[in-house]
């Protein structure tokens, strides 16, 4: 992987958009939500992967920073890249650009824990994940 990915294409529809007439906040935080997902997957940790461990990933904290406000019919991508890692947890940041100008409209950095979901714990991440991540490492 390069030092990052695409991780996310859309497009903010006038749905997403609140009194003021730009994309809400719980609509950037959707996307980076869906971006996230893609990144997971990417490095072995996925929905179907996680389920047959009997593991999940948790969000301890995010900070987003808004740059620019997002309109209906602005065209999206995000730009993923990981950050840290922990044994139990990892850190990655993720770049929303508006795809016509190419401009970084919003930036979120997102600390994330591996957990076991039966006991509903951090536990660290596997040996071959962990390789990945640290072959990744910006």
């Amino acid at each position: 992987m390069p030092d990052d990915l695409q991780t996310y294409q859309g497009v903010a529809y006038p749905w997403h958009c609140d009194h003021m007439g730009h994309m809400n906040v719980m609509f950037y935080v959707g996307k980076f939500d869906e971006a996230s997902w893609h990144l997971l997957t990417s490095i072995g940790l996925g929905p179907a992967a996680l389920k047959a461990a009997g593991r999940g990933m948790v969000a301890l904290e995010q900070h987003i920073t808004y740059r620019r406000e997002v309109l209906a019919g602005d065209v999206l991508t995000v730009r993923s890249t990981l950050l840290d890692l922990r044994p139990k947890v990892l850190t990655l940041r993720h770049e929303m650009r508006d795809a016509a100008t190419g401009e970084v409209v919003a930036l979120m950095d997102l600390t994330t824990a591996h957990i076991d979901t039966v006991l509903r714990r951090a536990t660290p991440f596997p040996d071959t994940v962990r390789e990945t991540i640290r072959s990744q490492l910006s």
